[in-house]
């Protein structure tokens, strides 16, 4: 059966933690919050960065958009491809396509910046739809992004052969929000422990899983 397929791009996609995380960084030294611990701010991969950075640092909201301008200065130009996609990904989007899947991506990150990096590797071609975050931020919530993606494929009420990827508690939740369920990939940047908190359809720990249990739906 022909299953509509919504891809998280960090984490599920894509390896962007280096970008992400040295961009952060630069914001925080901007604020005169710096740390040097990169393992500890693996918690900005994913979720929306003014919350994130309001989270993680007790910023105040307009502290956080400050900080937001910050870290788009390094990731806009140095960032972005500071990043590459897991090995195997492209070889299963080509595979998915080919049995007349229909391939989306739904991402909390800005859509400018998912279109660069996807036309960047060359995998632009294989998304019918690339839906992400707005630039202005009214668009981040991972349920906000699933929701429009699924607004664009004139999907409607009927979702029972449409499921989300991802590598976050975000999706699961976005997703279930949608109505779809949710596949969870553990080599992403959620830990297993948040996975299995939200109860998803599927735990996947590889792109070779992955790609099996897709071509099963």
């Amino acid at each position: 059966m022909r299953t509509c397929i919504l891809f998280d791009l960090d984490g599920t996609l894509t390896e962007s933690g280096e970008g992400i995380i040295k961009s952060v960084q630069y914001a925080l030294e901007k604020m005169g919050k710096p740390e040097a611990d990169a393992a500890k701010l693996r918690v900005f991969i994913g979720p929306p960065l003014i919350e994130q950075f309001m989270e993680y640092s007790g910023m105040s909201r307009m502290e956080a958009e400050k900080a937001v301008v910050y870290y788009r200065e390094r990731y806009a130009t140095i960032g972005i491809f500071e990043n590459r996609p897991y090995p195997g990904i492209e070889e299963m989007l080509k595979i998915l396509k080919e049995k007349g899947n229909t391939l989306v991506v739904a991402s909390s990150k800005p859509e400018f910046y998912v279109l660069k990096i996807l036309e960047h590797f060359h995998i632009r071609d294989y998304f019918e739809e690339v839906v992400g975050a707005t630039m202005d931020e009214k668009r981040t919530e991972k349920a906000d992004v699933i929701a429009e993606a699924l607004t664009r494929l004139n999907a409607g009420e009927k979702r029972e052969n449409i499921v989300m990827v991802g590598d976050k508690e975000h999706d699961i939740i976005g997703a279930r929000k949608n109505g779809i369920p949710c596949i969870a990939v553990s080599y992403g940047y959620g830990t297993m422990q948040e996975l299995l908190s939200e109860r998803p359809f599927r735990i996947v720990q590889s792109v070779d899983e992955l790609q099996e249990v897709l071509l099963s739906l």
